[in-house]
């Protein structure tokens, strides 16, 4: 057994609860990891929450600020689980303090904040890993080195999409991520930062590109109590919706590739559809998130009327074995959350990076922010100008 390494939560909705879920289980499904989280504090402001996480998951503290995780000496790591608009301050903060950092994603509400917390953990010499979960998926990392092989020729182009309804509903509370000031971009931080860490990480740096937004539901009522995930409110203040419910955004890669990128967070009848189509001068290669361990792939010869079968992955692609011994068995998005926590834990134990890291987040957040101005002044924008 490995040493331990002290760890605390900062944030504990949804994603804080999968965070912790995580660090529970990794070690089960990597023995061999150097290091073995130990749950030590967990902080959130909502009265009771941090207290019931604890009792739940076995933290050894409980605070309501989260300020008590970066002064305490027996916590090495924090997950950051929090309202974008705190993700600079406290990711700063636990860099500062020596804390090796696992933010979610967008680090922030601009690429000035992830590139402060990039720079602060770059500085303080420690790790920093970041949550752009879905380049986790087996099928994803079997389709990186399909392109790479070179098996559908040179890339052409590429489609992804990442439609959701989570905000469909118009009785959706008017919580923090609908807000400038609290949430920066809407569908922009919230799906598309994955699409273009997809679209990086599969077919390397966008060199310029052009997109739209618009907001479908201009209206919501202020919650009237303390929200966490997607709730509903009925009765409270009407409010406007600050940021946009859809993007479209036209891609151009410095390889010579093009792209079309599109990601709504108000379609109804869609449920986590995320995924890819990329074609090559050979074939082609999809992947639908919500069939997760598949990949349609088309190569060969005959390019017209060329066939597409479908490849179950399996051990070999990339973290699959330590999940299933077998091609087709099925693995869910959490598991894509164990993977994460093993290459920040990983990245700790080796000193090398590991998965996404906050240069991602960057590289991210400064196509996102190219993306708002061009749909503001309607050009073509290279994200980095």
């Amino acid at each position: 057994m490995g040493s331990t390494l002290g760890v605390a939560v900062v944030g504990f909705g949804w994603m804080g609860r999968v965070h912790t879920q995580a660090y529970a289980r990794v070690p089960h499904h990597f023995p061999g990891l150097s290091v073995r989280p130990e749950l030590i504090a967990v902080a959130d402001e909502v009265p009771g929450r941090a207290e019931e996480a604890a009792a739940r998951y076995g933290f050894a503290t409980a605070a309501r600020d989260w300020r008590e995780v970066a002064a305490d000496p027996r916590v090495r790591a924090v997950s950051v689980a929090a309202p974008n608009f705190l993700h600079r301050e406290i990711g700063v903060a636990m860099a500062e303090a020596g804390k090796h950092l696992w933010i979610e994603k967008p680090v922030g509400l601009t690429a000035a904040d992830a590139r402060a917390v990039a720079g602060a953990v770059a500085k303080a010499g420690v790790q920093g890993t970041v949550g752009f979960n879905y380049r986790n998926a087996p099928a994803v990392a079997a389709a990186r080195e399909l392109i790479a092989a070179g098996e559908i020729g040179t890339v052409t182009h590429i489609r992804i999409r990442l439609f959701s309804d989570y905000a469909a509903h118009p009785e959706g509370a008017l919580t923090w991520r609908y807000e400038r000031e609290r949430g920066g971009s809407g569908v922009l931080g919230d799906l598309a930062s994955h699409g273009v860490d997809l679209a990086r990480f599969l077919l390397g740096e966008i060199a310029s590109l052009t997109a739209d937004t618009a907001v479908f539901v201009p209206e919501r009522a202020r919650p009237t109590g303390a929200t966490a995930g997607h709730t509903r409110s009925t009765g409270g203040e009407l409010g406007p919706v600050e940021n946009e419910d859809y993007v479209s955004c036209l891609l151009r890669f410095a390889s010579g590739a093009r792209g079309v990128l599109e990601a709504c967070r108000v379609s109804v009848g869609e449920q986590n559809n995320y995924g890819f189509e990329i074609h090559g001068t050979k074939g082609a290669v999809s992947w639908d998130f919500r069939r997760m361990g598949e990949l349609g792939v088309s190569r060969g010869t005959s390019f017209q009327d060329q066939p597409v079968s479908t490849l179950y992955v399996g051990p070999g692609h990339g973290e699959y074995a330590a999940f299933q011994p077998g091609s087709a068995n099925s693995m869910g998005y959490d598991d894509l959350k164990v993977i994460e926590a093993y290459n920040f834990l990983r990245s700790i134990a080796e000193g090398t990076p590991y998965g996404a890291t906050l240069e991602d987040a960057v590289h991210s957040a400064t196509a996102l922010d190219a993306m708002a101005r061009s749909a503001e002044h309607g050009t073509w924008v290279s994200p980095g100008n």
